[in-house]
This record gives structure tokens, C-alpha cells and sequence, in this order.
């Protein structure tokens, strides 16, 4: 079995295109990240095929020379907009299609198809937010029926939200794995779960403080579980964002009155929160870099894009520099994955 190393999911928006896009080369070329594409809206037909366009384009080019998954869930193939645009993108891109057993037949239908045309295998995405049904194993079954033994594979087991109040996620996931693996010839085999927290406030002491990475535990079970496909599953996350962020409609905008910086270390995750609604007061945004560069696990602004982000920022005044909510998750994301990748590959590779 081949793959990746580490497979995030990632929402097709602008700060989470530069993320990759400032990844170390050694870094982006053992990532694949799953792309969503959220719900997006306009007055009409043309001006949601230039938006969609827009967005898919973009992804497209950050992925020029490194595979990926492009999930369209929330695309409706009635519209002419997806129905021109998706196929074109699935199969002459890097971006492998992928569906899902619960998606209307009409969508997996022209997955499978991109896939057939395009040559760079589906997808298969299997949402698990809860406990396993059989069920889910019977439809995916079918799905792979219909996809026939010519295309390629991949099985991304969408765990969701992970956070220490789901302490049975890894016995789920392997209850999912055990069901699902057997299946297919899986060309990869990958895990997903979104490990940092719906809502900080509960974890916070004067702004600060540290959210458990329950997703990480959870894939450690996995490796440990003694299955023979144990060693082959690959990492996933939802980085720095909670999971349910990912299928916020693209012009949502219910928006914090707070920043929030975040670190990763082995752990956790620490946070530093602060007051953003007026941007003329940056210095609270530097008090909060210094928090994360004086943590005792900051890697040091060599470490990665985002680690010298918060090294700049921490170090320099005025209020350039200081960023917004977009540039808090790009750097956010960007040392996360560098790290993830790192651990990994055992901490022999350097950016």
C-alpha cells in the first residue's frame, strides 16, 4: 500500500490554500490534504460557475506537482455551475475525486466517473460522528460495486469531532476499520478526526491555556490494536480548526469579537486568546505570540513559516505584522503541520 504521511482536511479557503502553500517542500510533498469545498451562494447561475471556478482554481494550483482529494459534498450536480466545472477538475487536475456511500447516487455516480476518465482513483469518504452501524459497511459495499475493480481506491474514515468526551472514538474507528478494510484493495487507508475543541472558554485561565489532542491518542490505539492493517492507516486531522468548521457555508459570518493563537506541541494544544474586535489594539496580539514563544515546547522560528510568524510578532511593534483572523490560521496551520509531519516521520525529516 501506498500514500501519504499525513492527510489533513482542509476547507477550500483562501488561508488554508496558503497554508500549504508555505509548507517546506519536504513537508508539502508528504502531505495530501482532503479538501472540502463548502457550501457557497450567489444571485445566479454565472456568477456562482466564477466562484466556484475561483475557489477550485486556486486549490488546483497549490496542488500543481503533490496528489490530493477535492470533496464536493455540498454540490448540487443539477447546477450548471458544478455540473461544467467538477468533472473538468476531477479528472484533468491533481485533485482526486471522492464521494461518499450516504451521497445522492447521482454525485457518486460522477465521481466514479471523474475517476474512470481522469485515472488518479476516488475517494471514498465515510463519516463516522458517532458509534459504527453495519449499515454504513453495506452501503460502502455497493458504492465499491458500482466503482468496479479498475479504479483506484482510497478509504478516508471521517471520525469528525474527537475530544476527550469521546473516549470511545478508537474503539469505533477500529470496529469501522475491521468492517471496512476487507472491502477493497485500498491504495490508502487513512484515519480523520478533529482533535481541538468546539469551544475554548471552559479551557481558558486568564486567556490561556491547553486543549488535550484526544485525535492523536486515538490514532496511537489504532496503531497499537495489533490488526494487520494497523501499520498501513495513515494519519489525518482537522488541523488547528474544530472539525465542524469545515462545512461552515463560505460566506458565514458569524465572526469572533476574539483572536485566538494556537500552538501545537506532542500533548496539546496551547491557546492564547484575545480581544480583536478593535485591530487597533495589537498589542494584546503580541503579548499573546510571546505567550506561545515563551512556551516551554516552542520549537524555535527555524521550525517552520508559522513558528517565525510568532517569533516576528512577539518580537516587533506597531501594528504591522499582527495579521488577522485568516493570517491566525494560516501560521496556526502551518506549524501544526510541519509538526505532524515531523513526529511522523520519527523527527528525522527537516524543513
Amino acid at each position: 500500500m501506498s500514500g501519504p504521511l499525513y492527510v489533513p482536511a482542509l476547507p477550500v479557503r483562501l488561508h488554508a490554500v496558503a497554508s500549504v502553500k508555505d509548507l517546506a517542500p519536504r513537508i508539502r510533498d508528504r502531505t495530501a490534504p482532503l479538501w472540502t469545498l463548502p457550501a457557497l451562494t450567489a444571485a445566479g447561475t454565472d456568477e456562482l460557475q466564477r466562484t466556484v471556478d475561483k475557489e477550485l482554481r486556486r486549490v488546483a494550483a497549490v496542488q500543481k506537482y503533490t496528489p490530493a482529494w477535492l470533496d464536493a459534498p455540498h454540490a448540487d450536480l443539477d447546477e450548471r455551475a458544478y455540473a461544467d466545472l467538477l468533472p473538468s477538475y476531477w479528472s484533468h487536475t491533481a485533485l482526486r475525486p471522492v464521494t461518499d456511500p450516504d451521497l445522492p447516487t447521482a454525485h457518486q455516480a460522477v465521481a466514479v466517473e471523474s475517476a474512470r476518465y481522469g485515472g488518479n482513483g476516488l475517494g471514498i469518504r465515510v463519516r463516522l460522528p458517532g458509534a459504527w452501524n453495519d449499515e454504513l459497511a453495506e452501503r460502502t459495499a455497493a458504492l465499491l460495486a458500482r466503482t468496479g475493480p479498475e479504479v483506484r481506491v482510497d478509504l478516508l474514515l471521517d471520525l469528525q469531532t474527537v475530544l476527550p468526551g469521546r473516549p470511545d472514538a478508537g474503539k469505533e474507528a477500529l470496529r469501522a476499520l475491521d468492517a471496512l478494510v476487507p472491502l477493497a484493495t485500498w491504495r490508502t487507508i487513512a484515519t480523520l478526526a478533529g482533535g481541538f475543541p468546539d469551544e475554548v472558554d471552559r479551557l481558558l485561565d486568564g486567556e490561556r491555556g491547553e486543549a488535550d489532542r484526544a485525535d492523536w491518542d486515538m490514532w496511537h490505539e489504532i496503531r497499537a490494536s495489533g490488526r494487520s492493517y494497523a501499520e498501513s492507516v495513515r494519519y489525518g486531522d482537522y488541523g488547528t480548526l474544530p472539525a465542524r468548521n469545515l462545512d461552515r457555508a463560505a460566506d458565514d459570518s458569524d465572526r469572533s469579537r476574539f483572536g485566538l493563537l494556537r500552538y501545537t506541541t506532542e500533548r496539546s494544544f496551547p491557546l492564547a486568546r484575545f480581544w480583536a474586535e478593535n485591530r487597533g489594539e495589537t498589542g494584546v496580539t503580541r503579548e499573546a505570540a510571546r505567550w506561545i514563544t515563551e512556551f516551554p515546547d516552542f520549537r524555535g522560528e527555524g521550525a517552520s513559516a508559522g513558528d517565525r510568524w510568532y517569533q516576528q510578532c512577539a518580537r516587533t511593534t506597531g501594528s504591522k505584522g499582527t495579521g488577522n483572523a485568516g493570517t491566525w490560521n494560516q501560521v496556526g496551520n502551518v506549524q501544526h503541520m510541519t509538526y505532524v509531519v515531523r513526529c511522523l516521520a520519527g523527527g528525522a525529516d527537516r524543513p
